[in-house]
Order: C-alpha cells, then structure tokens, then sequence
C-alpha cells in the first residue's frame, strides 16, 4: 500500500511553503505575541484568497472540493511556519463539524463564509481541566437556549460562531449529550480571554446565560459526533506538529554546522549528534503515523479512531521533543528572546493540550486496540 502523497499534492506542499516563507518569517508571530491582536489579519485573509479554508468543502458549498489529503499537506506548512491564525479551530473542527453533521441547509449557510474566510468557527468541548465526558459535561441547552461555561475554546475570543457540546438528556450516558450551534456575537454569550504560554493561538472562557441555540445533527448523538470530529482534527493537526518538529530539527541543525567550541562545530560532538539523531527518529515516526491517518481520513476507514489517536500521540512526542532539544541544541542563546526557539516550544505546548492531553489519547488507543482484540 502506498501512503505517500502525490505529485500535485506535493505541489501544493511547495507552493504552501514558499507562501508561508514569503508572508509568514517568524516576525509576524512575535508582532502578535507582542502585541493585544489575538491573530495576524492580514495573513488570514491572504490564507482565505490562497482558498486554502475550503480545501476539504464541496465546490457545490464554496470549496475547492480537493479534499483532506491536501488539507493535510497545507496543515504540515502551517505548523512549520507557526503561523498565528486561526485555522486549526475554524478548519479543523467548526468545518468538519458541519461537514459531519450539518444538515444541508446548515452547510449552505456556514460552509461558504467559513471557506471565504469571512467567518471563524470554533469547537467548544472542554469546561475546565479535567477531560470533558459525558459525566463531565454541565452546560445545557433547554427550550433552544444554551447556559454554562466553555473553558477553554481555541479563538473563541475573535470566533464567530460556536459548535457546543451540551446536555439535553437525563443522566451521565452519552446518549443524554448534543451538539448545538450558537452565533457567539448574539445576546446571552460572554467571553473571556485566557492568557496562555502562546498568545499567538488565542483561548477563551465562553459564559453562556440563555443564549439562541440551533441543533447541529441528531439529539443524543453529540458525544459520538464530537469523538469522531476530534479524530479528524487530530489528523490534521498530528501534520501541523510534524511540520513544527521538522522546523525544530532544521534550526538545530544549522546551528550545530555553523556554531564553534574548542575549534570544531558543535555538529562534531557525539552528544549533540545523538541528540538530533533522536529527534529525527521522532519525527519520521510521527510522519509514519501522520500519514496513515491522512489515509485513514480520506478514505473513511474503520481503522481512522486507532490511526488517529496514534498519530496524536506521536506527533505531540515529537513536536514536544525536537522543540525542547532544539533550545538544549543552542545552548544559553536557546532561552533567550531573540532566538526562534522559544515560539516552537510555546507552539508545542499549546497544541499538545489543545484536543486533549497526550494521556487522553492513549486511553483512547488502548480501548480501540481492545475492541479490535475481542472482535
């Protein structure tokens, strides 16, 4: 079986890059971490001309009608670039929600402006530290009013509208969650900015108090819908960690040729060559991964929840990893302001958390391998 892309989607990858290297340098992520904008404008809407917001939509709902394996390829040049917009939370889960579960008429409405990059959409799950599940769940929705609080919601300050998990049955069962749509600019919804070691991926606390709400696919369905809408992020999200990891080992790399002690480069030294040694091996395993979740996706496989909760796993070791060993790698300038190191390891900090930690997805894997077994 060959998972590798083909020669247009490697095209695209190219033409992503050098885009990203043109309008994204890492000046553009400092300009927001030292200023109060939650993303940079400008690059979003040149990303939004670019069409890259509706790769995955329908030609027939505004898209491009390509489909995730190139959404997949844009996803890894995003995460090399840290690019500071907020495509992960209106791409990766507000439009695949609708995709998954929005009724035509909910597809007409929102799919177009999400691909035009005139809306932003976001996925509110969590409502605190602990993992969401259906125990956990409290905000509810009642009458097509939603109260509660969503905490954190990735760009929920600057989102404009809100997919929701809320409880609209009796009990603690899956069967007693939904999902709603809620327009985040209408009456009833507060929100909050949450400060966080990467400004540059904003988050918000959502304060809900009667809020208009419209169901988004069937009732009792929300914690199904929200688990499999949270493995197709993962996908994407596992390349936008690969492609930071790999940024990780490039910079390492270079200064480890180009930097000097006791008259060689530092390149030379067996404990930084081990070092890089094993983040390259980290980060063609979290490729490995990436990839056949990328296969898993686009092709609607069975397999998709083990393929993605892998790929969660190891591209978050990875990204974790080569940002950490790429400070180490430079030594006392790594800690510094000045260096790009520290926006990498922010980066990867925000994103191991932002779908669920790293032991979340574990337990997940080993339900769905034990499933597997018994069957």
């Amino acid at each position: 079986m060959n998972f590798d892309f083909s020669d247009d989607q490697k095209m695209l990858k190219d033409q992503a890059r050098k885009f990203l290297t043109e309008k994204c340098p890492t000046k553009v992520v400092r300009k927001i971490l030292e200023s109060d904008e939650p993303y940079d404008k400008a690059l979003w809407k040149q990303i939004a001309e670019m069409g890259w917001l509706g790769t995955a939509i329908p030609e027939e709902y505004g898209g491009l009608g390509l489909g995730h394996l190139e959404l997949c390829v844009i996803a890894e040049e995003l995460g090399r670039a840290i690019a500071p917009v907020p495509f992960a939370s209106s791409v990766y889960l507000a439009t695949e929600a609708l995709l998954l579960a929005g009724s035509d008429a909910q597809k007409k409405k929102y799919l177009p402006k999400l691909a035009a990059g005139e809306t932003i959409g976001t996925f509110a799950i969590a409502e605190g530290p602990q993992p969401p599940s259906p125990k956990t769940v409290k905000a509810t929705l009642k009458g097509g009013k939603i109260d509660g609080v969503k905490v954190p919601v990735p760009d929920g300050d600057v989102a404009d509208f809100a997919v929701v998990l809320v409880r609209t049955g009796e009990g603690q069962g899956e069967r007693a969650l939904s999902l709603a749509i809620v327009d985040l600019k209408g009456a009833g919804v507060s929100r909050r900015t949450v400060k966080t070691v990467d400004p540059s991926r904003s988050q918000a606390e959502l304060t809900f108090k009667g809020a208009a709400a419209e169901a988004l696919g069937a009732p009792g369905d929300g914690w199904d819908l929200a688990k499999r809408i949270l493995d197709r992020a993962a996908v994407l999200m596992a390349f936008e960690q690969v492609g930071g990891a790999d940024a990780c080992l490039a910079m390492a790399k270079d200064y480890a040729l180009n930097r000097y002690a006791f008259g060689r480069t530092i390149a030379s030294f067996q404990a930084i060559k081990h070092k890089l040694a094993d983040m390259y091996v980290l980060n063609e395993l979290a490729r490995s991964n990436a990839y056949f979740g990328a296969w898993a996706l686009s092709t609607n496989a069975p397999d998709l929840p083990e393929a993605a909760s892998g790929a969660r796993i190891s591209a978050t070791d990875a990204f974790h990893n080569a940002s950490k060993e790429n400070i180490q790698t430079h030594g006392g300038m790594g800690f510094t302001w000045e260096l790009d190191c520290h926006l990498y390891y922010r980066r990867s900090k925000t994103l191991s958390l932002a779908l669920g930690a790293s032991r979340v997805w574990k337990d997940r894997l080993v339900n769905h391998l034990e499933k597997k077994n018994v069957a």
